[in-house]
């Protein structure tokens, strides 16, 4: 299992490539990449992510330990990067890896409903007429009722 926190942008193929090496007790492997939108038409220049150190590492490692034992996951990977990342910056990415795949990806879909919800983050989207923190949203909360 690896959680990794991180300013700097991350390669997808590379990690993606990465995880799956040498992985022979695996039949599945999932992953999923967030992508900073644009929900401002045009309008954003940056979102702001903040996090507080050590705190944010602890929490994903418990979410990813608790879907690596409730599906009995052979590995997982979670990456999020925080600073100022522009419209198209890649800001996540979850992989999971099951000897199923049904197992690989209800627990990237867990990880990835958690981490939009609970995980200790703070979003602030940029826009040309100032700047607004992200609030939470409803249908994120909602999503974690089915877990």
């Amino acid at each position: 299992m690896r959680i990794a926190v991180q300013e700097a942008a991350f390669d997808l193929g590379a990690e993606a490539n990465a995880f799956a090496a040498g992985d022979d007790a695996n039949g599945a492997i999932v992953t999923f990449t967030g992508v900073v939108r644009d929900l401002a038409n045009g309008d954003l220049d940056v979102m702001e992510i903040e996090h507080y150190p050590g705190m944010t590492e602890r929490a994903l490692t418990k979410i990813a330990q608790e879907a690596k034992d409730r599906w009995s996951l052979g590995d997982v990977l979670v990456i999020h990067r925080h600073g100022r990342l522009a419209p198209g910056d890649r800001i996540m990415m979850v992989a999971t890896a099951a000897p199923h795949r049904k197992h690989a990806f209800e627990a990237a879909e867990y990880l990835m409903d958690y981490l939009k919800s609970r995980a200790p983050f703070w979003k602030k989207e940029v826009t040309h007429s100032g700047a607004e923190w992200v609030a939470a949203k409803d249908e994120d909360e909602d999503a974690l009722t089915r877990w």
